[in-house]
Parts: structure tokens; sequence; C-alpha cells
């Protein structure tokens, strides 16, 4: 039949014109519009199907019977137009999901993963102090290379970038570590491509050996410094040549075996008088401990020069802080007692101009005197799990989980026998203090 446009106005929704001379092709009345489609016979599998070639009257009859031909030729060949169409558009929204994919994975650099890693999980479980050490080893080590895209880092780029770091063998581990926990993060959230090899826990493997420190030019190796009774012998006595509030920490740390930001962070109201003698309480919150859902406060038996300590300060400060920082709300920082140390070490050239008294044991840290404090009670034969509680470490495996026990008791027994050995040892005075001259010129 010959197309009548005013029948096509008038068709209603529903109804449809067939054109004859043309199999397949005809005019669909919907609501909203008039469409011409082709309805055929698919050579793949005999179902019936039809396709859309556009609506008139943007497309004229002419224009319509054109696109009929070449999809008819289509069919004739075997092919099946509608399953054809589908598969470009299909094919098409991929490629736009590729490119947009493509798109930001190249915008998602190595540096903005780590600062992701930095906010979403460090800054959470980590306190500040250690946060804001990663954050700062991140902006100084990555330098360039957190400018590329991260989907697209390959294993020998990541070895590469840490191969610079061997020579510093301490901070090219904790990059390695920390870059391999933030691979970790992005994974799992989603932010990199689930086929991304986490490359950082395969390359470098025990490759960053600390070669220990070197002190006045000389390499002292990796071994753990343990001052000797001999060399206890000659610190005690000398240790009020420091000022009183650093005597006062050196001596809570070989009195109580603590950890130097525990003792420069201790509180008034973190100690109590109890039945069997002074205790200091140091929460969850503020020990090494915090993150692991099994641990718990930590009691400190005050005995000997710790009591006397921490009753002198208390009585001093009132409330709050037992080593307050000069000019703040704050307490003391841990960094003040280990360069204080180092200043005082013969070996120390920090404003060699100014008069001191140096240390006549030298080579140790602080922290040294903790491990000292550890070594200590096992010398008097303190059981390996008592001591461990006194110096706060958590105990291991299902140990941990089963055995509840504090050890309160056992802790007091034998911090007072610690106090004993070590009063003991300050009873011999082996060298007198040296003071150095300021320098000549």
């Amino acid at each position: 039949m010959q197309f009548d446009a005013r029948a096509a106005k008038l068709l209603a929704p529903g109804a449809h014109i067939i054109m004859d001379d043309y199999p397949g092709l005809r005019l669909k009345a919907t609501a909203a519009s008039r469409a011409w489609v082709y309805r055929y016979k698919s050579p793949l599998d005999g179902k019936m199907r039809q396709i859309k070639l556009g609506d008139w009257p943007a497309v004229s009859v002419a224009a319509a019977i054109v696109k009929w031909e070449s999809l008819k030729l289509q069919r004739d060949d075997g092919r099946d137009p509608s399953v054809e169409k589908r598969a470009e558009r299909h094919q098409a929204k991929a490629e736009v999901v590729e490119k947009r994919v493509a798109s930001r994975e190249e915008k998602y650099t190595v540096a903005r993963l780590c600062n992701d890693y930095l906010v979403g999980h460090i800054q959470r479980n980590r306190k500040p102090k250690g946060a804001t050490e990663i954050g700062r080893m991140f902006e100084k080590m990555l330098g360039d290379f957190g400018t590329q895209p991260a989907a697209t880092v390959t294993r020998a780029a990541a070895f590469t970038f840490l191969e610079q770091f061997l020579d510093i063998p301490v901070q090219g581990a904790n990059i390695r570590a920390e870059l391999g926990a933030a691979w970790d993060y992005a994974l799992d959230a989603g932010r990199l491509p689930e086929s991304s090899a986490n490359w950082w826990r395969l390359v470098m493997r025990g490759r960053f050996r600390s070669k220990g420190k070197t002190i006045a030019g000389e390499n002292i190796g990796t071994a753990k410094r343990v001052l000797s009774d001999q060399e206890l012998a000659i610190l005690i006595p000398w240790m009020p040549h420091f000022s009183r509030m650093m005597e006062d920490v050196i001596t809570l740390y070989l009195w109580t075996g603590t950890r130097g930001a525990e003792i420069v962070a201790m509180r008034v109201e973190e100690i109590s008088e109890e039945a069997d003698g002074l205790w200091w309480t140091i929460p969850k919150s503020k020990t090494k401990n915090a993150r692991h859902e099994n641990a718990a406060d930590h009691r400190v038996p005050l005995v000997g020069r710790a009591e006397a300590v921490v009753r002198r300060r208390i009585e001093k400060v009132g409330k709050d802080f037992l080593f307050p920082a000069r000019g703040t709300a704050g307490h003391t920082q841990q960094k003040v007692i280990q360069e204080t140390v180092y200043m005082h070490q013969p070996y120390c050239k920090v404003r060699a101009e100014n008069y001191r008294v140096r240390l006549t044991v030298s080579h140790w840290s602080p922290h040294d005197l903790r491990r000292t404090t550890r070594t200590l009670l096992a010398v008097i034969g303190c059981p390996e799990e008592i001591a461990e509680a006194i110096v706060g470490h958590m105990k291991p495996g299902i140990v941990g989980v089963y055995n509840r026990h504090n050890y309160d008791k056992e802790r007091r027994v034998w911090l007072t026998r610690l106090d004993a050995h070590l009063e003991g040892l300050a009873k011999v005075q082996r060298t007198a203090p040296v003071v150095e001259a300021a320098a000549a010129g």
C-alpha cells in the first residue's frame, strides 16, 4: 500500500501500518511517537525480532526504505541486525567505562593512595605521633614517584624505587612495609583494580639489613645495649649531676622498667595508695599495647627510689602531669630525655663550647635502661612471665587469651628485690664525674 501521511497522523497508539512492498517494514504508533520498525525472523535462531529505524516524520518514508534495504541485506546474508546492534551498543558502553576507569586510575596516584591510607587507617589506628611520622615519611621519601598512577606500578618500578634506600636500611624497610599496607588498603577499598599486584610484599624481601649505629665515627653494630652491674655502680651515683627532672626520669626507668613515653606522661590521678603500698596504673590507651583487644591497664608497684620520686613530684606539682613541660599545659617530651642524655655523652660535639659534666658510662640511651632492668630481673631469678608482666609485654598467643592473672603481688615482690639489688650497686662508687672545659677559641 502507498504511505498515507494523514493516516499515519491519525494512527491510534498500539496500531501500525504495514508497508506491503517492503516485507517487515512498518510504522508503529505509541502515545508519544510514530516509529519505523523492521520486523523479521532471525536467521540465527528463527526467533522474531525487530529493530527501530527512527521516528517519523524525522525519518521520511524514503529514508526508512533505505535503512530497511540495508538491514534486509544483512539478514539475507545470515546476520541478525538486532543482535549486532545490541553488541555494538554493549561494546560502546564498555569502551566508555574503560576510558572512565583508565582516567580515574591515571588520576589515582601513588601519593593519593598513600594519603588515603594515612587518613583512612593510620590516623584512626595509631597514636598521633606515629601517624605524623608516617605522613612525614611519605612526604619526604616518595618524591617524583608519588606522581605515578598507582595502578601502573610494575614490579621493576617498585624494585627500582626501593633500591635507592639500601644505604638507609631502617627507613627503607619502613617505607616498604607501609607501602605494602597502603596497597592492601587500596585494594580492599576498591580503589585499585582487583588484578593489581601488591609488589611491595614481594620485592626486596630481606634486603634491608641495618648495619647498626655509628657513634663518633665508629660503627658499634646492631647489638642491643645492656648496662653491666659495674656500669650501674658508676652511673647511679653519677645521676645527681643531671637536672632533678632528668635524674627522676632515669630513676623511674631503672626502678620500674616502664617505657619512656609512659614515664614522662605520668599523671597524679594515675597514682593510688593501696593496702600494700603505692601503685601507678597506666591506662591501656597510653600503653604500646593499646591496639590489642586483650590488653589491659599496666599496673606498676612503686618501690624504693621510684616511690620517693613519685611522692616528691606529686607534692611539687599537685595535679596533672608529674613532669610538666615548661611554658605549656602538656608534659615533657620523651625526646627531651634522649637529647639530654646525648648532650652529656663524652663524644657529643653539640654546643661543645658549653661547660657540662660528661657521663663516665657512655654509649647508652634511655631505652637501654629499660632493657637493662628486664635483664636484671632475669639475673636475680625473676620468673619469665612475671618479668614480662613488669615491663608491660603482652602474653604471647593463646596464653594471653586464657591466662588473665595480673601478677600484682608478684610484681611488688620482684621489684622490691630489684630495688635491693640496685641499691647494693649504688653503694659502690668507682669513678668521679668528669667536667669538660669550654673549647678554646
